[in-house]
């Protein structure tokens, strides 16, 4: 099973993006130019496949955190 995490692009060059984790930093592709510096997006195989809502994300990034230290 894999599980999508949202991540904030905070780098944009030609059609590459880097994507923050927090935990990590990952180098991605993008498919078309409706992205910008500071969306939160679903990473797929290497590529941008989803914008998604600031709120929605940083909620979906809480419970993932939440999720992680429930031991």
């Amino acid at each position: 099973m894999c599980l999508a995490v949202p991540g904030k692009i905070i780098e944009i060059k030609e059609d590459k993006a880097v994507i923050d984790y927090d935990i990590e930093k990952r180098n991605v592709m993008l498919l078309d130019e409706g992205y910008n510096v500071g969306d939160y997006v679903i990473v797929q195989g290497g590529f941008v496949v989803d914008k998604v809502e600031e709120k929605e994300a940083k909620n979906a990034l809480e419970l993932y955190k939440n999720a992680l230290n429930s031991d």
